[in-house]
């Protein structure tokens, strides 16, 4: 939704920045690869934060992203609306609408909503790029789940999907409720559940019936926000990545989490990120399956 937000005065960052020297990967990407998961923040001035938020970022544009995607192999990129714009999807949505026929990049993008928007803003963003709407069910505040089922079927005409921010250990019934959904739903960050409480956790194998039964699809990102260890390799998530993997390799995506807000540790290089990946992934055509064929579908990626 566009209409800029309530803050005018810059405010200093909260949070570090990316690593601004990506590395590239041990072994060559697939063609067509995508980065599912990224956000982009600046200028401050051009596109405030609200007030309420929780951090406050460090500038994070396209060009720096674009160097990210380059450097690692990417050549298709979703956007991801960050929480500290709310309902302001505007830098997001300028960014796509300046991309040319000939960029290198494919894009598309992700946006935040709340019921009072119009159906014509629904369809200016589809003609934009936009494929989903995200909701935050990690930190409360946020929409009730009445408000994602009425949302979920004004855009299933459109083809899109509703993509969760939410810890699968603490959530009721979550199968229960995406099941009501008529659109596909999208898990960030293997479900943002704590390493520490294992694969056995209840619900992580909810997480994973959920995907069994086809209408869900997880992010292979954020490894560092669940791991106990500060850097690579996060070996207390594998057991996460090869279960996931290993039920629903054609309902996993990667994303790089790029520019990495909040960390619970150091900044990552993505460089290693993609290491990662690649280590838990050996097979080549499985990797070609969740980088380049599974978004493919999910974002309606053209050739």
């Amino acid at each position: 939704m566009s209409g800029h937000s309530t803050q005018s005065t810059f405010s200093e960052p909260t949070i570090p920045g990316a690593d601004p020297s990506p590395r590239p990967p041990i072994e060559a990407l697939p063609p067509k690869a995508c980065d599912t998961h990224a956000h982009l923040f600046g200028p401050q001035q051009r596109y405030p934060y609200q007030a309420n938020r929780s951090y406050t970022p460090p500038d994070a544009g396209e060009a720096a992203y674009r160097k990210m995607l380059g450097t690692l192999g990417f050549e298709r990129a979703v956007l991801i609306q960050p929480s500290v714009f709310g309902t302001d999807n505007s830098l997001m949505l300028d960014t796509l609408a300046a991309i040319r026929n000939d960029d290198p990049i494919q894009w598309r993008g992700v946006a935040v909503v709340d019921r009072s928007i119009t159906d014509a803003e629904f369809e200016r963003m589809h003609a934009l790029g936009v494929r989903g709407i995200r909701i935050n069910l990690l930190f409360p505040g946020g929409v009730s789940f009445s408000d994602v089922e009425t949302l979920a079927e004004r855009v299933t005409g459109l083809g899109w999907h509703v993509q969760f921010l939410v810890d699968v250990s603490k959530i009721e019934r979550l199968a229960e409720r995406l099941d009501r959904l008529p659109t596909d739903s999208v898990i960030d960050h293997m479900g943002h559940i704590p390493a520490h409480q294992g694969a056995h956790d209840p619900g992580f194998r909810q997480l994973l019936a959920l995907l069994e039964a086809g209408r869900t699809w997880v992010k292979l990102s954020g490894p560092n926000r669940v791991s106990s260890l500060g850097q690579a390799p996060f070996e207390d998530v594998d057991a996460f990545v090869t279960e996931l993997v290993s039920t629903r390799e054609n309902r996993c995506l990667f994303g790089t989490d790029w520019p990495h807000v909040q960390l619970p540790g150091p900044i990552p290089n993505d460089g290693d990120l993609v290491d990662e990946f690649l280590r838990l992934v050996p097979d080549a055509a499985t990797r070609r399956r969740i980088l380049s064929d599974n978004p493919a579908k999910l974002y309606g990626f053209s050739d």
